[in-house]
């Protein structure tokens, strides 16, 4: 067997199933938790991505995020794109520092796909949400100098045959949600309305609604969190994970349904209401 000599010797030995583990040995600069931060507090000088949104629904998981980037009270971006495929069965969003959290996402997706060509198979969805664990501990200097990521990852679980939904907090924890969560800044109002408009037998369509619904009041009270924009046709980017994989759901389906609840929010700006008893009517409409 011949050497490539314009590689050096760690590249061709029999490698961990890690990624991330391997950067750390070679090249551990480019970890984004591992890179030299000047003192002091520098959350007010980067982007930040604001509300993630997930729900489950009879076969599958919906993942929904914003479009806007705030740096203070100024809207950075506008289109910014905050929720991404990781495999094949699987999806993060970020909130937080939206450079650090970008390079987190792919250092994550470059990860699962190293662990599959070693190791010739796939992690579990468990497996894979202790990955994303490790990877936000790596990053806690920086976010205690405000550059935070917090990321909401979720997918189909082909083992138990069912979508499922992970949070984390800046050190790593990570906690199993059930039905549906919610973070960055416009998270409590978020699920708020996810609380109203959520069932457990939603179609997949009534599961997108809800989570543009949940979105839309995200916007209504929380000022970093961007609403549809329907001057500019921006909509917020949904992707959808079943036991045939996941999608990103095209614009202009985003977009009937982004029109569709603003429509109904011309005649109730509050949203639809939730029926107090199982089964009884809603008042205003309901997330179907």
């Amino acid at each position: 067997m011949t050497t490539d000599p314009r590689l050096p010797a760690a590249f061709l030995q029999p490698g961990v199933p890690s990624f991330a583990d391997f950067l750390a040995g070679q090249a551990p600069d480019l970890l984004p938790g591992r890179r030299s931060v000047p003192q002091g507090y520098a959350g007010d000088l980067a982007p930040h991505g604001t509300t993630i949104v997930a729900a489950t629904f009879p076969g599958g998981v919906m993942m929904a995020g914003d479009r806007r980037a705030t740096m203070g009270n100024v809207i950075a971006q506008r289109d910014i794109e905050k929720v991404f495929p990781s495999d094949e069965f699987s999806a993060i969003g970020i909130a937080g520092t939206a450079g650090v959290g970008v390079e987190v996402v792919r250092l994550f997706q470059t990860e699962l796909e190293h662990y599959e060509k070693i190791e010739g198979t796939t992690l579990s969805l468990d497996g894979k949400a202790n990955r994303l664990s490790a990877l936000i501990r790596g990053n806690l200097a920086m976010a205690m100098q405000g550059l935070a990521v917090v990321p909401l990852f979720a997918g189909f679980d082909l083992e138990v045959g069912q979508g499922r939904i992970f949070s984390y907090d800046v050190t790593g924890g990570r906690y199993e949600e059930t039905a549906f969560h919610a973070v960055g800044s416009g998270s409590m109002f978020a699920r708020g309305a996810l609380k109203k408009l959520y069932r457990e037998d939603l179609s997949a369509e009534e599961c997108v609604e809800a989570v543009v619904q949940a979105l839309y009041d995200a916007a209504d009270d929380d000022s970093a969190t961007g609403g549809p924009d329907l001057t500019r046709r921006i909509f917020p980017v949904v992707q959808m994970i079943t036991a045939d994989g996941g999608r990103r759901l095209p614009d202009d389906e985003v977009a009937v349904i982004a029109d569709r609840v603003i429509a109904g929010r011309m005649n109730r700006p509050d949203g639809p209401s939730a029926p107090l008893s199982s089964g009884g009517p809603s008042s205003g409409g309901s997330a179907s």
